[in-house]
């Protein structure tokens, strides 16, 4: 896409989702002519002069169908920060931009709750609840225990700004070293201090599968794994046996497979905590997400840079 500014009587054609939010975008400049996505079942638009395109996830098999004729197309500005959908699906020459920074509060709050939860006994507490059980038991406190965050980018510095003040050693691992900060190459001499492993990572060819069965076991035992990144960087087999063993605990917001089918032994293990990848979701988010999109489409218009490129390895 051209960094050059736009003529502002240049037409600008976006395609957007057809729902409420839209709101939260503002008023788009008088040179963009908006292309709404129906989100019921039926005839869709003429896409073809599209040239900067919004997809709600609801939207994304159909997208993905589209995406090869949609000929004037040069900008897919997501509503999530995760982009693994899109992997290896988009044509050359198309920047792809995503929403990070818009879901770090909500994915902090997810993950300092979810390791309350377990550390301090209240899934246990909520179990013995449900079978009328009163039996005090002593749960573990936070103060004195190191986690390591892996995928230390923004969603990684929120959820190290809150567990700090907990008393919590934190220790960053990057894709690449920079200061104050490990990299992947780290990773195998890191897991066995964690007591707590976050798991953020973006899905990748570099990140599908990292925390297998070797990883997991360098881990030490009782210590917790919370993956709000994506289902598919962990081993499920693996984890699952690590758990029936009694080696390892999880809180889980994503999971491979996704959704969890209702069969599966994670449903059922003692030591797990699983909501329905949700961390990120709140009752704001999705408006900032909007909020993101209209800035970028103004910037768009404006012959402007784009905020938030996502990398070609992510989409590789």
């Amino acid at each position: 896409m051209s960094e050059r500014r736009r003529d502002r009587l240049e037409a600008v054609v976006v395609c957007l989702p057809d729902v409420p939010e839209r709101h939260h975008m503002g008023e788009l400049p008088a040179n963009v002519e908006v292309v709404l996505l129906p989100r019921q079942p039926g005839p869709l638009p003429d896409l073809s002069r599209v040239e900067l395109l919004v997809p709600a996830d609801w939207a994304r098999q159909l997208v993905l169908a589209e995406l090869g004729a949609m000929a004037r197309l040069r900008v897919v500005q997501t509503l999530s920060a995760g982009v693994d959908w899109l992997r290896g699906r988009v044509p050359t020459g198309i920047v792809v931009c995503n929403a990070r920074g818009v879901y770090d509060g909500p994915m902090a709050e997810w993950v300092v709750g979810a390791i309350l939860a377990m550390q301090r006994g209240l899934i246990a507490a909520r179990d013995a609840q449900s079978a009328s059980d009163w039996r005090p038991f002593e749960p573990y406190e936070l103060a004195g225990l190191r986690a390591i965050i892996l995928g230390f980018g923004s969603i990684g510095s929120a959820v190290a700004a809150r567990l700090r003040p907990f008393g919590v050693e934190v220790v960053g691992v990057a894709r690449a070293r920079r200061e104050g900060v490990l990299g992947l190459e780290d990773l195998d001499g890191a897991l066995p201090t964690a007591d707590i492993l976050i798991d953020l990572l973006p899905l990748g060819a570099e990140t599908a599968g990292l925390l297998d069965g070797r990883r997991l076991g360098l881990l030490r035992p009782g210590a917790l794994l919370v993956n709000a990144g994506r289902g598919a960087t962990v081993d499920t087999a693996a984890l699952v046996d690590a758990i029936r063993s009694g080696r390892l605990r999880a809180a889980l917001d994503v999971t491979d497979p996704e959704p969890l089918p209702p069969d599966h032994p994670l449903w059922r293990l003692p030591g797990v905590l699983i909501s329905p990848h949700v961390a990120g979701d709140s009752r704001r988010s999705l408006g900032r997400a909007y909020a993101l999109a209209g800035d970028q489409i103004r910037r768009f218009a404006a012959g402007e840079r784009l905020e938030n490129h996502v990398p070609p390895h992510l989409l590789a």
